[in-house]
């Protein structure tokens, strides 16, 4: 399976998650091992040597658990058990260890808000029945008006602002769902919920993980009286509670025992209360989607860094950055767009995009998000600069699609299986060529495969495995400052330790460099005169 890098094995320090490269593994669409159309474990084993010439620390993985997969194995039926579809524990067990040997941690995603519909909790409840135990796990209510006929309150989806919260049962009751209806949500405030999910987090410490990614770890804890929603609301009912905050010291003490780490998903617009979750008895890490949504403007981007840099000092803690994942348009895609920002409210059919353009400023991107201090997650396919693939509409499988009435495409297009061998059936997806794979690759796929790819040294992988290889063994990246250097407005320019620059340059001229000792590597050629080209990144050593 090949030898670690020696490079990465000097990662061993405790605090390795201060400057590590992240690669999120989508299981489902990564690599089909047993030929029957679906990614697996062991298509994720199988392709460890491919991540380990990649060059990242780490793997996270989405949910890899038993689940009925309405929402893509975020409604979880139980932690303990592997989906069959993707594998088994021991396999698991496998891969964490396999990984390992070459200097590669595991990341597990742990879903707290909800469960599946499935769960035996949440059936246990349904049969049960009004005022029964089994139903405080959950928030079940009587409904409002004469008979029950409306819903406990007014909360808004977080699939959809329109959508209801809550799904009626045939003996009367609702039940609060912030996501889709087969996914009820949990009741915080109850401490069997919480020993429960501390012996899954010990039941994966157990078994070798590194680390755990908490799915939208501000959503936790609910307001027991569940009023209505008012715009401003201070608390807010469901979202940032200060109860959380104990839920997570709890956490930590666990994951000290056993060396972990935590990042969360947390959505939070005030920066004092975003930095309350990285305190040092609570997560190490939050992801920081200011970032992944921001536009290709230097201004904007500027800002961002700035202001994440900013919220992340008062606590000590590194900052996380990423420009993709599986809920997010496409970098290539998202940057060839007139507005190449993102927000889940405005995604549509049929938005245009100049993918030349967009390949362009993703290569930019890429050197530029790897510069920057802290750590940094790469989403699967970003390193092969794959677009925002168009799905049939009668392959669409996104509860986002159907919740807003069919006008927003979902998140499959940024979730098609990768392309891994130009010539094999299905690009090379998987084992067996009669296999569909689940969701169906774009035509053009093959031309972008690793195999290609890793032929061609002026490929978009090529760039992120010398990008991550000098990011592992030169001095500069990682954890640590960041100094603004004086340059025109539309270029982005600023000098990490040990003499290391980056530029990026967003404006329609080329733009001089400075004085500097090395070129180290650039996201295309300068120009003949040894100018910065337009959407053209730079590292440099002064």
């Amino acid at each position: 399976m090949g030898q670690p890098s020696p490079a990465r094995n000097n990662v061993e320090r405790d605090d390795w998650w201060r400057s590590a490269a992240i690669y999120q593994v989508y299981v489902r669409s990564f690599a089909d091992g047993d030929g029957d159309g679906t990614g697996d474990l062991a298509g994720v084993r199988a392709r460890l040597p491919y991540l380990n010439e990649l060059g990242v620390d780490a793997l996270w993985f989405n949910p890899w658990y038993l689940s009925p997969m309405v929402d893509g194995g975020y409604d979880v039926t139980d932690y303990r058990v592997i989906d069959p579809a993707f594998g088994t524990v021991a396999e698991a067990e496998k891969l964490i260890a396999e990984a390992r040997a070459l200097g590669i941690r595991t990341i597990v995603d742990v879903v707290p808000n909800h469960v599946s519909d499935q769960h035996a909790w949440f059936r246990a409840a349904l049969a049960a029945g009004p005022g029964s135990p089994e139903r405080d796990l959950f928030h079940f209510r009587p409904g409002r008006g004469e008979n029950g006929e409306l819903p406990p309150n007014d909360w808004p989806s977080q699939f959809a602002p329109t959508a209801s919260t809550w799904t009626r049962v045939p003996d009367g009751e609702w039940y609060l769902h912030l996501f889709a209806p087969q996914q009820p949500d949990l009741n915080w405030a109850h401490p069997a919920v919480r020993q429960e999910h501390e012996e899954v987090l010990r039941f994966w410490f157990d078994r070798g993980v590194a680390g755990v990614r908490i799915d939208s770890a501000a959503l936790l804890a609910k307001d027991p009286e569940l009023p209505d929603f008012v715009e401003g609301t201070d608390p807010h009912p469901f979202i940032d509670r200060d109860e959380l905050h104990q839920i997570y010291r709890s956490w930590r003490a666990i994951a000290d025992e056993y060396g972990g780490v935590f990042v969360g998903e947390v959505w939070l617009p005030d920066s004092e209360r975003f930095a309350r979750y990285l305190r040092s008895d609570e997560l190490h890490t939050a992801f920081n989607l200011a970032f992944l949504s921001a536009p290709w403007e230097p201004a904007r981007l500027r800002k961002v860094i700035d202001e994440t840099l900013a919220e992340h000092a008062p606590v000590g803690a590194p900052a996380t950055w990423v420009l993709c994942n599986h809920d997010i348009t496409r970098t290539v895609t998202r940057y060839g767009r007139a507005d190449s920002g993102f927000d889940f409210g405005a995604k549509e059919f049929g938005t245009p995009s100049d993918l030349a353009v967009g390949t362009r400023r993703a290569r930019a991107a890429a050197l530029l998000t790897l510069a920057l201090p802290g750590s940094v997650y790469v989403y699967q396919g970003e390193e092969l600069g794959l677009y925002e693939a168009e799905i049939p509409l009668d392959r669409i499988q996104d509860p986002m699609h159907f919740r807003s009435e069919g006008r927003d495409p979902g998140r499959d297009g940024c979730r098609v299986p990768l392309p891994w061998r130009a010539e094999a059936p299905h690009a090379g997806f998987g084992t067996d060529a009669a296999a569909e794979p689940w969701l169906p690759l774009p035509d053009d796929w093959a031309s972008y495969s690793a195999d290609l790819q890793g032929q061609d040294p002026e490929s978009m992988l090529a760039l992120y495995r010398e990008a991550l290889r000098l990011r592992r063994t030169s001095p500069g990246f990682g954890d640590g400052a960041l100094r603004w250097l004086p340059s025109p407005p539309e270029v982005l320019a600023f000098e990490r330790p040990d003499g290391l620059v980056c530029l990026v340059n967003l404006g329609a001229e080329a733009a001089d460099l400075p004085a500097h000792g090395e070129l180290l590597l650039s996201s295309a050629p300068l120009t003949p005169d040894g100018r910065l080209e337009t959407d053209t990144a730079v590292w440099l050593r002064v």
